[in-house]
């Protein structure tokens, strides 16, 4: 094995992955986070919390994408 593999063994965890995709913005009126739809609460816990936990949190994710409503500025937003 080399150092590599064994540093990355060492490492390496039997856990749920977090979401975040490192676009970190709290959207104002569903107070979700735009890149990983979690919520503040949920991020903050996120390193805390049981593999069911998490597992939970990963499941409603998707449902969730329809809450961030998109700004629309400049030209797009005086059109209709």
């Amino acid at each position: 094995m080399s150092k590599s593999e064994n540093t990355d063994h060492i490492w390496a965890r039997a856990e749920i992955e977090s979401p975040c995709v490192k676009t970190c913005v709290i959207h104002p009126e569903s107070r979700l986070c735009v890149g990983c739809l979690r919520s503040i609460d949920e991020i903050g816990a996120w390193s805390g919390m049981s593999p069911d936990a998490r597992s939970a949190v990963m499941a409603e994710l998707p449902a969730r994408k329809d809450q961030i409503t998109k700004r629309r500025g400049g030209r797009a937003g005086r059109v209709k």
